[in-house]
């Protein structure tokens, strides 16, 4: 029988350090609720808003797939891989920490804050070569845009762990079907950029997040234009 839980954008936690702004779907930092530790692999969903010329100095971190998607202004990157690259709406930048890794993140932009969505999921494997990746993409309307996935393509960028992350995009009135890739141990993770939804039965809107296991479809029905970060999980 399928399985939900539904994580409303008000019952997030909140980080509020003057220069950030932060509310978190899952324990992290100071805000910690038994019930929220994690959904499957998937361990944190920030939705961060960064004051201007502000950011995170070097620190670091090892074993997590972290993954960030900039949703307005521009991120700054640098880290101890020599790698320095700046981020903007339309990319999706992963860092496999792995066996360890220093980096610093900023707003790059003195002149508006930085909006972005930061996911970590945990990897399959411990002590894996640090690595860093981004890229560009066009988002497709009425349809998934693969952004993550284990079979290796131009098209998507990997991870170390058998996920797929899709953006999604419903104009109002259109629905959209999702079946599983591993019904037996997998589940998926709907997060709510923007919108309005009916998610198997459920009512979605701006930064809702709903988890689903146990499950083959999921159907996505769009009562408002919507866009939305769907993850396929592992669940153990």
């Amino acid at each position: 029988m399928a399985k939900s839980i539904l994580h409303t954008a008000e019952s997030r936690g909140m980080t509020n350090q003057g220069w950030i702004h932060s509310r978190h779907t899952f324990s992290f930092g100071g805000y910690y609720d038994a019930e929220k530790i994690h959904f499957g692999a998937l361990r944190v969903i920030n939705d961060d808003m960064i004051a201007p010329g502000k950011g995170f100095g070097s620190h670091p971190h090892s074993n997590m797939e972290i993954i960030s998607i900039p949703l307005d202004g521009e991120l700054y990157h640098k880290d101890s891989l020599n790698v320095e690259s700046v981020i903007k709406p339309g990319h999706i930048q992963v860092m496999s920490a792995g066996d360890g890794i220093f980096h610093s993140e900023y707003n790059k932009r003195r002149d508006c804050s930085l909006k972005m969505i930061q996911i970590w999921i945990m990897p399959k494997v411990q002590g894996a070569k640090a690595r860093y990746e981004q890229m560009e993409y066009s988002i497709k309307e009425d349809d998934f845009t693969e952004l993550i996935s284990p079979d290796l393509h131009d098209d998507s960028m990997w991870v170390y762990q058998d996920v797929w992350f899709y953006l999604g995009h419903i104009h109002e009135g259109r629905s959209l079907n999702y079946f599983l890739k591993n019904t037996k141990e997998n589940g998926v993770y709907i997060f709510m950029i923007d919108g309005e939804t009916d998610i198997n039965g459920k009512k979605l809107t701006t930064r809702d997040g709903i988890g689903l296991w146990e499950i083959s479809e999921i159907k996505i029905t769009a009562s408002r234009e919507s866009r939305f970060l769907l993850m396929e999980i592992p669940m153990h």
